[in-house]
């Protein structure tokens, strides 16, 4: 197959496009890739894996924020998304720890779409919660922080 076939395979057809490069690249055929595609999807591959943090830093905030400023609203559910927010991030940074060093712009870029959606979701004002963030990368990713309360177990808000 000649690079321009792989370029129209790559258009038209990209899960057989990402077969026929494992194959060459398994047969070590470096010169048949389509290196420039190849390039760009690997490229993607890492942005998608930090816009993944981000996006669940955003609903991870988002909760936050809803359970510091509705008191009265606090709900199981927003416990156990919070929950699941972290049990997820802890494993995307597992499986990619070089996005560690990235954590404070992540943070900073996912909070005023966590207060936009924060806002959304309990019908309060966007000037109703800071401007800047307020919770520290070490308070968001602590499985005991809520603000406004102190954890000894999470037992009473699982029942």
């Amino acid at each position: 197959m000649c690079s321009s076939d792989l370029v129209n395979l790559y258009e038209t057809d990209f899960y057989a496009w990402t077969q026929k490069q494992v194959e060459l690249l398994r047969q070590c055929d470096l010169n048949n890739l389509d290196i420039e595609n190849l390039i760009e999807e690997i490229d993607s591959l890492g942005k998608q894996e930090r816009r993944e943090l981000v996006n669940r830093l955003i609903v991870l905030i988002a909760h936050l924020l809803k359970w510091e400023y509705q008191i009265d609203r606090r709900s199981r559910s927003w416990y156990l998304t919070i929950r699941e927010q972290r049990c997820a991030i802890r494993q995307l940074l597992k499986d990619s720890p070089s996005l560690k060093p990235y954590l404070p712009d992540a943070i900073a870029d996912a909070y005023e779409r966590a207060v936009i959606l924060a806002a959304k979701e309990t019908g309060m004002k966007l000037r109703d919660f800071p401007s800047e963030v307020s919770y520290r990368w070490e308070e968001v990713e602590n499985p005991d922080f809520l603000p406004g309360i102190v954890l000894d177990s999470d037992e009473d808000l699982l029942n």
